[in-house]
């Protein structure tokens, strides 16, 4: 199975477990957790409503899988691409855009390439990101570990900024990535069309360049 696919095999080959993962995706990114039904999830997998406690224990324990499944994927191929840039760059930190880079990167290519799966996914991900409910509790506990070793790699890449400066970049480019993976089609409507919420090759473009700029205005700020 290719990184890209991200679990989303053949429906014939997906095991229960998989289908209501699936279906749990699809409708928590549509419907939110409190307007998604365990009987919708179900009846959306094709499974028997008594088969979501058999595998997860319930409601906020299958939500809770729905973002630890990718997740992980995701955490994984960001820590690989840091590692490649840390050591493409040793003895020197490495540089401010090539962090950034490798945070964002392995997103962005999951959108472009991967299937509508990966989509839900994010769309999911940045309204728990501002959930006052879900955000500081599962967004910790999936993402913590690996967001701090990029924090500190972004301290090493500008070593005259005060951490304090580091972690409050650090959340505004987390805002900035959340609002564009929720496509809302604001943008679009802004723009007049000129630009799309949905095109990842133009988001590419100017989400890591804004991020690194703003970044490094913070520390010359701090020096």
């Amino acid at each position: 199975m290719s990184l890209y696919e991200g679990g989303e095999m053949a429906r014939a080959k997906r095991t229960t477990k998989e289908k209501l993962l699936d279906a749990a995706e699809k409708l928590f990114a549509r419907k939110g957790y409190h307007g998604t039904s365990l009987r919708q999830i179900t009846r959306e997998a094709g499974v028997d409503l008594a088969l979501v406690n058999y595998h997860f224990g319930g409601k906020e324990k299958l939500f809770e899988a729905v973002l630890d499944r990718r997740g992980a994927m995701l955490n994984e191929e960001r820590l690989r691409r840091l590692e490649e840039v840390c050591r493409a760059a040793a003895p020197r930190p490495a540089a401010t855009e090539a962090v950034v880079g490798a945070f964002f990167d392995p997103i962005l290519d999951f959108l472009e390439h991967a299937g509508p799966g990966w989509h839900s996914y994010f769309s999911l991900l940045a309204w728990v990101n501002n959930s006052p409910q879900w955000g500081k509790r599962l967004m910790g506990k999936t993402f913590n570990a690996t967001v701090k070793r990029f924090i500190e790699a972004l301290m090493d890449s500008l070593p005259k900024a005060a951490p304090e400066d580091i972690y409050w970049g650090y959340n505004f480019l987390t805002g900035a990535l959340t609002l564009s993976l929720a496509e809302t089609g604001r943008l679009d409507v802004l723009s007049g069309g000129l630009c799309r919420s949905v095109d990842v090759a133009a988001l590419r473009a100017r989400l890591g360049p804004f991020v690194a700029a703003g970044l490094r205005g913070l520390a010359q700020r701090g020096g």
